[in-house]
């Protein structure tokens, strides 16, 4: 009966409540957009908030460089810290990060460790390794089909209206300006002394082609993790994207990470399936 119950409030989910809020924290692909195949499936279980505070031809991003100040991994922190503070003030909180944004969460949760519950961090940067970033001659020469190469695995999985807003940014000097500041502040950014020392449970989710993150520094780094709050997988033929390219199984993973009892890396079929929305 509790599983025809949880199908039930999947087709007809109760029209009152506040339900778990999940945060989604981009990497350098910058817009909260990227989410696009995520973003409806886990709205129908979690209050799902797109912080877009990660934005290349933005005044905020701009005003700091005129400044000459670091648009550093701190100061994102601390961008992720005030949005959640002042607008969604629903602690504590789901992350789930892709690449830079794995930085960004992991620092964010040792800093503020009440306001975090679990985590996800998909090709998470910042574990150690010294990171491609083909991307960035792609940006330079105005390439995109370099930078849709160096991303994902099998290109049938990118999306045209992405590609097409891609290829004019990178002709934006305004945004090229922000996003090449961005890498260079991030890139040497490390965390893995702080992987050990997180307190909730963590989902490290790899892919076995991504040619940006190297997949076993984040497995070595969940291995240092305590046991019982750090858990791994491996993604096959999947590049940097996981969350686009093999969308419905990140999509499952996630949510039975996030929901269960005893969260695992390698939930059965009946344990993702019987999933019904939160409720607080």
């Amino acid at each position: 009966m509790p599983a025809l119950n949880g199908l039930f409030e999947r087709i007809r989910p109760k029209a009152y409540g506040r339900r778990q809020p999940l945060v989604l924290v981009n990497g350098l692909a910058e817009q909260a957009e990227s989410w696009f195949r995520n973003r409806r499936f886990w709205g129908r279980y979690f209050d799902v908030h797109l912080p877009n505070f990660l934005v290349y031809d933005g005044d905020a991003i701009h005003k700091r460089i005129d400044d000459k100040k670091e648009v550093s991994v701190d100061y994102l922190v601390e961008q992720l810290h005030g949005y959640l503070f002042n607008y969604a003030q629903t602690p504590p909180y789901h992350l789930v990060a892709s690449s830079l944004g794995g930085k960004i969460v992991v620092e964010f949760a040792h800093r503020y460790p009440e306001m975090v519950n679990r985590m996800v961090l998909l090709c998470p940067s910042g574990m150690g390794d010294k990171e491609s970033l083909p991307i960035m001659e792609g940006v330079r020469k105005e390439d995109w089909n370099s930078v849709v190469r160096s991303v994902f695995h099998r290109r049938r999985y990118v999306d045209r209206d992405m590609v097409r807003y891609y290829k004019a940014a990178v002709k934006n000097r305004r945004w090229k300006r922000g996003m090449l500041r961005t890498v260079n502040d991030t890139k040497e950014h490390s965390v893995r002394q702080l992987m050990s020392q997180l307190k909730v449970p963590t989902l490290l989710i790899t892919a076995e082609n991504d040619r940006i993150c190297c997949p076993k520094t984040a497995e070595e780094a969940a291995a240092e993790m305590p046991e019982g709050i750090g858990h791994f997988l491996s993604i096959p033929k999947c590049g940097h994207a996981p969350q686009i390219e093999r969308s419905r199984k990140v999509n499952r993973l996630v949510l039975s990470f996030l929901t269960d009892p005893n969260p695992t890396a390698h939930p059965s079929w009946t344990r993702q399936f019987l999933v019904k929305p939160t409720r607080r």
